[in-house]
């Protein structure tokens, strides 16, 4: 199987346009040798040349490949391609010939076949109208205004007898490069994805919308469809022609209507998804029946880790429910390995593969409806920024009743630095690497358990200062003692941390809603979230503002003790997930929203700090009851 940027000796040596534009002309006289040859005969003179050029230009671009074992059975295959055109063979023949000399080609050389990120139709559909639908048509008839007027006609794109044959790489190609000796110019100025955006589109508009309907069936009913597009790679270099001889003709034209409309659902039911879940997950309980628990355990984080999570932001948008079922049946399965319990693990696992059956039909239903969209970019800004929202607004309210706003700036800083680092987050996980999993839990586990230290520590303070009106002998000092420099940068810390950690969750979930489609629905949520995140805050400054200073501190240092124990739940939770922490879960009810997860671990370091919080604050209220009777 392909595989997006993998490299070898012969793909090292040769250079990469070469290799595309070789792959270019194989494709571009399998596809349109037809249009010159029927029956033994010539139909188009001119057409026919120009496959005869073609073929002779293939041949000598095989031949100028880097010398090595692989280079000669692709110029092998291309040798028989060419005779096949010289001798005016069956267009399906040349057809195969084409496939088969290509997939040579990208086997011996390989080069990135695939778009980095799954692409948008609805920019491709823009751009198609903009760039393109002059001379091939609104529809791809080839009935644009500038249509009559070029030699040869434009591609007529909604042709199903020739799109059947060609493959969305070959169409990215030409959008790329440009056809030599036609009217069709190489769109250089497009970026990357808009080149393929554009190409996925394109290879849509020979099919209508039953088609796309009878292809969600099949992919959801019949296990060859997923073996015929098992991931990325395959969809854009697969053609509806090289599949039915596998799937019948019908089948093959519904099923590629579905997958070019919802490349979604291959990249979610891919290698880097429900298969590699699946196929981890059996290698796991393989381990684990050898005896081999450390093994085990390894394969059923990455089960996790590598292929499931990176589906959760897609299924929260559509299920929660699901998604909780999931995690939580992951965490029980690798209990069971932990434990050593093998018949455990074989239950679970059962579980498991039923609930992966309804993830998979969950997530290939096509592109979230744009209400869900919209409701899944709201609760998650929500969900994501209250919390940072109360440390920070917290923290600002009080150096304000302290009269410190040069400590104030600070804290700003702390906070609109980690939007920053959000954003940089954002492009790094888009354009430059692919952040993983573990990756993820661990900077969100380590984070999160920090900031609850800190925040237990900020609590049991202010309760102290709350306590006999210590907290006026406080203000009165100016906190010129407490609020030195190095205290101040303290804060710039804390609020970064807390603020980051959200943003980091929050950029990776919203970067996989993204890719669902509905971006207009995506950008309102996320509008919607911030203005309610505004309105809580000026809620929350000016409620403080009227409040007296004792009793705010005394609220405040309960608040963030609070949210000490929420964040220490969700922290060690993180650390399991991340295989940092072990997970030993037993039937309880689970509450995200306030750190609540029905593991022994996660409850036991809530109880913790509820503990030392309590302890704490029980101590500070009998210091301050004797310090008022003396």
């Amino acid at each position: 199987m392909l595989c997006v940027g993998s490299v070898s000796l012969a793909a090292t040596a040769a250079d990469e346009a070469s290799v595309r534009q070789l792959w270019q002309l194989l494709d571009y006289v399998g596809v349109d040798y037809g249009g010159a040859v029927s029956g033994g005969a010539v139909t188009r003179a001119s057409e026919y040349e120009e496959m005869q050029e073609f073929a002779n230009n293939a041949l000598k671009q095989a031949q100028a490949l880097p010398q090595g074992s692989a280079r000669e059975p692709v110029v092998g295959a291309v040798s028989a391609l060419r005779e096949a055109v010289v001798r005016k063979a069956d267009a399906a023949e040349v057809g195969r010939l084409a496939r088969h000399a290509s997939d040579l080609l990208l086997a011996a050389y390989p080069v990135p076949v695939a778009p980095k990120s799954l692409p948008d139709l609805k920019l491709g559909a823009a751009i198609y109208q903009k760039q393109c639908a002059a001379c091939h048509g609104a529809t791809g008839r080839s009935d644009g205004p500038l249509a009559a007027k070029l030699d040869p006609k434009p591609v007529a794109f909604a042709d199903h007898a020739r799109a059947r044959s060609r493959s969305l790489l070959a169409l990215y190609q030409i959008a790329s490069k440009g056809m030599p000796g036609t009217a069709m110019p190489a769109f250089a100025t497009l970026s990357d994805a808009d080149r393929w955006a554009v190409a996925f589109y394109v290879g849509t508009l020979s099919y209508d919308k039953s088609a796309v309907e009878d292809g969600a069936r099949a992919w959801r009913e019949d296990p060859r469809a997923k073996e015929a597009f098992a991931d990325i790679n395959a969809l854009t270099t697969n053609t509806e022609a090289s599949i039915a001889g596998k799937l019948g003709d019908d089948e093959a034209r519904a099923l590629t209507a579905y997958v070019r409309s919802h490349p979604e659902a291959v990249s979610a039911a891919s290698g880097r998804g429900l298969a590699l879940t699946r196929s981890r997950l059996q290698e796991s309980l393989a381990a684990a029946r050898a005896g081999d628990k450390a093994g085990a355990t390894r394969l059923a984080l990455s089960a996790y880790l590598d292929g499931f999570e990176p589906l959760e932001p897609a299924l929260q948008a559509r299920n929660k429910e699901l998604l909780t079922e999931v995690e939580q049946g992951m965490v029980k399965y690798r209990s069971a390995v932990s434990a050593g319990d093998v018949a455990q693990a074989e239950a679970a696992a059962q579980d498991l593969e039923r609930l992966f059956t309804r993830v998979e039909t969950e997530l290939s239903v096509g592109a979230a409806d744009p209400g869900t969209t919209f409701l899944g970019a709201l609760t998650i800004l929500l969900r994501e920024g209250v919390e940072a929202l109360l440390i920070v607004v917290g923290m600002i309210a009080f150096l304000r009743k302290a009269q410190r706003h040069d400590v104030a700036r600070y804290v700003h800083a702390g906070w609109i630095t980690a939007l920053a680092a959000g954003g940089a987050t954002w492009g790094a996980a888009t354009y430059v690497i692919a952040i993983s999993g573990a990756s993820r839990e661990v900077t969100e586990g380590v984070s999160s358990v920090f900031a609850a230290i800190v925040l237990l520590g900020v609590g049991l303070w202010m309760h102290q200062k709350s306590s006999a009106g210590r907290w006026q002998a406080y203000l009165n000092d100016k906190l010129s003692a407490a609020m030195t420099r190095r205290s101040a940068w303290a804060l710039f810390a804390l609020a970064f941390i807390a603020v980051y950690r959200e943003v980091f969750e929050t950029v990776l979930f919203y970067s996989a809603l993204a890719v669902e489609g509905s971006g207009a629905a995506l950008l309102g949520g996320l509008g919607a979230g911030v203005v309610l995140l505004g309105l809580i805050a000026w809620a929350l400054l000016r409620t403080s503002a009227r409040m007296p200073i004792g009793k705010f501190f005394s609220i405040s240092s309960v608040l963030v003790a609070v949210l000490a124990v929420v964040l220490v739940g969700k922290g060690v939770a993180g650390l399991q997930e991340a295989g940092w922490v072990a997970a030993s879960p037993f039937t309880a009810p689970r509450v995200e929203v306030l750190g609540i997860f029905p593991s022994k671990q996660t409850i036991a370091a809530q109880f913790v700090v509820l503990v030392i919080a309590v302890v704490g604050f029980w101590m500070n209220a009998v210091t301050g009851r004797r310090a008022a009777r003396v």
